[in-house]
């Protein structure tokens, strides 16, 4: 007879016999040679050498009670159990609802018992003091030797922060959507049935070892995002300020390596570029300083007062190169205006149109020699020569544009620009004289 714990007294949580269907209890009997499953008997079923499939009623069998002695002597392990159930439900403390529940021992015996063996048991003790050491061992050893870790942002529900932040939820340390969101569903379905073939149990347990992989990809990304601070995106952002602009790009391209690396080995390799860009700007500098005959720091020093000042002259005079070139046009002028406000403002200055009043236009363009000339009309050599384009050219855009136009049943001014990598003003000219040519049509 085999001495095992038994289940907890809602007949519910007992396994069925498989003979009969009902509900199993103490004592019953388990075929030792079928299973797994475990083949479950009552001793009725057993008696009358109740047999199913591979089951006969010759196979070896054991006996299935827990009513020997565990911790205690005058306590068997279904009473054991009963206790741990019955402090579950009521509570610790609460010892007259725990004997209440057990119904065959009083309240002090439930007390001194469970005070006894489960909470000044010695040998319990070490063991949660083993186990609490090794979860601190394994928590020093997983520990992220990166900065220190603060609490997101916890912005309001769609917002753009709240976006950018892939809908974290700082209360909850998860996201709203996870990654492969919907997984789960290729597992609705499943269910492991005994009378289930060899070829269908093993493509379910495949379906349930690629949910594995997903959830596992799941935690490294989570990780990743974790180790390298990447929740709160905008301090991320002014981090990756700090650096030079030829940093910062490198930066930006190396982030895809950053899940390799590690967080801290990633930032000494960032660390350690920015390093050789200084470096390399201070070398260049120090070769300028030679190549003007610089000897000393001093010297140095009164050349870059000297250049400064030689930069801000030459910008002073285009500047008013520029007032003089769009005296005479409003419209220019107007431009010149708003590109200076820009420069005031610390923008990127937009670039003024020239005018045509106060610029002398170029003069047409002599064709005579050139290759494809003779392939010309007359109409055609007079947009060559007033758009200055050479003959060989215009016939490969053109020919581009009729086939474009030949294919799409006709052709829009932004395809020809996209067909013709050239000054915008040209390709429309040039779009605009095969339209009223009837070379091509407009779509």
């Amino acid at each position: 007879m085999e001495r095992l714990a038994s289940f907890s007294n809602d007949p519910f949580d007992k396994p069925p016999c498989r003979g009969c269907s009902s509900y199993l209890t103490e004592p019953y009997v388990k075929c030792a040679e079928c299973g797994p499953p475990p083949f479950l008997l009552c001793l009725q079923c057993f008696t009358r050498g109740f047999e199913y499939k591979k089951h006969q009623s010759d196979h070896t069998y054991e006996i299935m009670t827990s009513d020997f002695p565990v911790l205690d002597p005058n306590w068997t392990a279904q009473e054991e159990m009963s206790l741990l159930e019955a402090v579950m439900d009521c509570g610790f403390g609460n010892w007259q609802d725990v004997a209440n529940q057990m119904c065959t021992k009083s309240k002090e015996e439930c007390e001194k018992h469970y005070m006894k063996h489960f909470i000044n048991n010695p040998l319990f003790a070490s063991t949660l003091l083993n186990l609490k050491q090794a979860e601190e061992a394994q928590h020093n050893e997983t520990a992220i030797p990166f900065h220190s870790a603060d609490d997101p942002p916890r912005p309001t529900f769609d917002s753009l922060l709240s976006r950018d932040m892939a809908g974290y939820m700082p209360a909850r340390a998860d996201f709203v959507e996870e990654f492969d969101n919907y997984a789960e569903w290729d597992l609705r379905d499943i269910d492991f049935v005994e009378d289930d073939s060899d070829i269908l149990h093993a493509l379910k347990i495949a379906v349930v070892d690629i949910y594995h992989s997903r959830l596992k990809e799941r935690q490294r990304r989570k990780k990743i995002i974790r180790d390298h601070g990447l929740i709160n995106l905008r301090k991320f952002q002014i981090l990756e300020r700090r650096y030079p602009k030829e940093v910062q790009d490198l930066y930006e391209t190396m982030r895809r390596f950053a899940r390799i690396l590690g967080p801290v080995e990633h930032d000494k390799f960032i660390e350690s570029h920015a390093l050789e860009f200084e470096l390399r700007r201070e070398i260049k500098r120090l070769q300028e300083y030679r190549a003007a005959g610089i000897t000393n720091f001093c010297s140095a020093r009164t050349y870059d007062h000297l250049k400064k000042s030689r930069d801000e002259e030459r910008l002073k005079r285009t500047m008013l190169s520029e007032v003089l070139q769009y005296i005479q046009d409003s419209s220019a002028c107007q431009q010149w205006l708003s590109r200076q406000a820009d420069i005031d403002s610390g923008l990127t200055p937009t670039v003024p149109v020239p005018s045509t009043t106060g610029r002398r236009s170029a003069p047409p363009l002599n064709l005579t020699g050139l290759p494809g000339t003779e392939k010309l009309n007359e109409k055609e050599k007079e947009l060559c020569q007033m758009v200055r384009l050479v003959p060989g050219a215009y016939l490969e855009y053109k020919a581009a544009l009729v086939n474009e136009c030949n294919k799409q049943g006709g052709l829009r001014l932004a395809q020809a620009r996209a067909l013709i990598k050239i000054d915008v003003n040209k390709t429309r000219k040039i779009y605009d004289f095969l339209i009223r040519e009837g070379y091509i049509t407009k779509a």
